[in-house]
């Protein structure tokens, strides 16, 4: 039985995407950016809840409890908003925007993934951000990153579904291969 890995987000419109990418570009510049793995922008998200590796048996029910969700929560208004990191180890992008909302639709999606059946990490007050690059090693210090793109503020959108997205880790062992990312079902917000 597959067991893919999976997890709840919110992705960006590819305005939003383009706007950030050209406002961290100018970070892989910075000597910091050396010890950095940078994530791929066309991955670029919002997780909502991070499932893990889910039995495909669940998918039915997981897929009707996470429509339900959607269908409780109005779309909102988000835009990516400042940075900031957490310790030395990840460099995010944060978020503005109707964020009570955002994290009412993240609690949502947990309990759909808990009543389904799937183990969850424990409870943590849910933090917005989207993940732009992961240390090295251990711990290098994030700050002249979190500084130089402290400022961005992007166009808002109005955040009209969520999404259910496969992980798949890389197996080919080339350095620098990224996860690739694959919508596996959406929901509108509201409906």
């Amino acid at each position: 039985m597959s067991r893919p890995r999976l997890f709840v987000a919110v992705l960006p419109p590819a305005p939003a995407v383009e706007e950030l990418r050209r406002a961290v570009a100018p970070l892989h510049a910075l000597p910091e950016a050396e010890g950095l793995r940078w994530t791929g922008v066309p991955g670029w998200h919002f997780t909502l809840a991070f499932l893990g590796s889910v039995d495909e048996e669940l998918l039915p029910e997981l897929e009707e409890r996470l429509a339900r969700a959607a269908r409780r929560t109005e779309p909102f208004p988000l835009r990516i908003h400042g940075a900031g990191r957490f310790g030395g180890r990840a460099l995010w992008a944060g978020a503005a925007g109707a964020l009570d909302t955002l994290r009412l639709l993240a609690e949502r999606a947990d309990a759909a993934a808990r009543r389904t059946g799937i183990p969850m990490d424990e409870h943590r007050r849910y933090h917005p951000h989207l993940t732009l690059a992961r240390s090295r090693r251990a711990e290098i210090d994030l700050r002249p990153c979190v500084e130089a793109l402290g400022g961005f503020e992007g166009t808002g959108w109005e955040v009209g579904e969520t999404a259910l997205v496969r992980s798949d880790l890389p197996d080919s062992g080339v350095p620098g291969e990224l996860p690739r990312y694959e919508v596996v079902a959406s929901w509108s917000l509201g409906h």
